[in-house]
């Protein structure tokens, strides 16, 4: 097979995204949890430049504090790269700078996004040519939120999060991205989830964190709203199974959402697996009105909107 490369260095963006609801089915029992989430992807951007290169390396610059993430193999873009060399028999290596920005660990799928970078990239540099399918194939076996990065926009996900069916939205939603200082281990947090289900049954009472009754699903409110781009509908029914856990992990959560709704907000959700919080507004000009009230706060917020496009290459 002949690889077309390019010496010339490629730029890929991928979007953060936030799940607007996340409903948690029961352990498995090969330890995994069906799941039925709504993602959105948002104005929030992993930036990655790709080199060819004999070996296969990674740096890291941007606006979060990247000194904990591994850069060698362990690494998700990493990953990625050697996951597509192999699949398509390519020889070399690939060098990725990621300006990161995606708060880490912070349920907003900053990872994913780098692998789904690093397999548009890999794919540019090193002219493997693979259809939009065999790149969907590529990221499933990368993590479950991975083939949403690809995709971005807004999605209904199942199964582990992964089999996407695109989802209308109607104009522009408006968030306020609270960031934490720390980071949540999503493990952890379904871990905690498991445990508050377990304490739930042994005392007969069905609390907040129920596992649905049969397969989760997406509440058909959400998708009304989404169509209806009705950002005051979407505030009553987003909701987030592990928001339970993560507020049990780190109380101040509970805190933080009833102080961004006391400030304007329509509602506060963590994202995923946590700590991000995000708050949903009225309009562009509320979301800047809280994200002032909010570092007022002495609280790091952002002004994001939903929703934005997948993955792709940037020109220029």
């Amino acid at each position: 097979m002949t690889i077309a490369a390019t010496d010339e260095a490629v730029h890929v963006r991928a979007p953060g995204k936030i799940n607007l609801f996340l409903r948690v089915g029961e352990l498995d029992a090969d330890g995994y949890h069906d799941v039925a989430t709504a993602y959105q992807a948002v104005s929030l951007y992993e930036d990655l430049r790709a080199w060819p290169s004999d070996e296969f390396t990674l740096a890291f610059s941007g606006s979060v504090d990247t000194s904990q993430l591994p850069t060698d193999r362990t690494n998700l873009a990493i990953r990625a790269a050697r996951l597509l060399a192999r699949t398509a028999g390519v020889p070399g290596g690939v060098h990725f700078e990621i300006a990161k920005h995606v708060p880490i660990a912070g349920g907003m799928g900053g990872g994913s996004a780098d692998a789904a970078a690093a397999l548009v990239a890999c794919d540019a540099l090193w002219g493997t040519a693979l259809s939009k399918d065999d790149l969907h194939a590529l990221a499933a076996e990368l993590g479950a939120d991975v083939p949403f990065a690809l995709t971005g926009g807004t999605a209904i996900g199942t199964g582990r999060g992964d089999r996407l069916s695109p989802a209308l939205a109607t104009g522009s939603f408006h968030w306020v991205l609270v960031v934490a200082d720390h980071g949540l281990s999503t493990p952890a947090v379904y871990t905690e989830l498991d445990r508050i289900r377990e304490q739930q049954l042994g005392t007969g009472r069905r609390g907040p964190a129920a596992a649905p009754a049969g397969p989760p699903v997406v509440d058909p409110e959400v998708l009304q709203a989404l169509r209806a781009g009705d950002p005051e509908h979407l505030a009553r029914a987003v909701r987030n199974d592990l928001q339970h856990a993560a507020v049990r992990l780190a109380p101040d959560l509970a805190e933080l959402i009833d102080l961004g709704v006391s400030l304007g907000a329509l509602s506060g959700i963590v994202s995923g697996s946590g700590p991000t919080v995000a708050f949903l507004t009225e309009s562009a000009e509320s979301a800047i009105e809280l994200q002032v009230a909010l570092s007022a706060a002495r609280r790091t917020a952002l002004h994001v909107h939903g929703p934005v496009g997948g993955t792709r290459i940037v020109h220029g």
